[in-house]
């Protein structure tokens, strides 16, 4: 197969607690449990939790490995941008700071216009966008 747009791509990085980041990602957003497994605890193994909306061409893989964790190391402009193409909603930022996100702003003055900035519990941003993609 080529690889081309409709090429399923997975954005893949570390974090600290699953779980907390489960309840950001899955109840905060909205993202669906598409994948997890747990590792055993050996040297090597990890545990993983896969999210995403089931019709996307993309999801978000987060791995933890308790034997030897790594350290997530985000910066401000490590951003998963999410287009709402219109007002983001109020009730959405507010779900979202009740499981674990954090509202901030942005050292991009772009973010901070047309959108919402929101670390997940491993310090990743998200924005939320009200811009639509064909405009960006």
């Amino acid at each position: 197969m080529p690889v081309n747009g409709h090429s399923h791509i997975r954005f893949a990085r570390p974090s600290r607690d699953l779980a907390a980041a489960e309840r950001f990602w899955g109840e905060g957003l909205g993202l669906s449990v598409l994948w997890r497994a747990e590792g055993g605890g050996e040297p090597g193994e990890h545990d993983l939790l896969m999210l995403g909306w089931p019709d996307a061409g993309w999801h978000l893989e987060l791995v933890h490995e308790p034997g030897r964790p790594v350290e997530p190391r985000p910066t401000e402009e490590d951003l998963l941008v999410v287009y709402v193409d219109g007002p983001v909603p109020d009730d959405l930022v507010a779900r979202l700071e009740r499981n674990g996100g954090r509202r901030t702003q942005s050292p991009n003055p772009y973010w901070n216009e047309w959108g919402v900035t929101v670390e997940d519990p491993d310090g990743y941003r998200l924005v939320l966008c009200r811009r639509g993609w064909s405009n960006a």
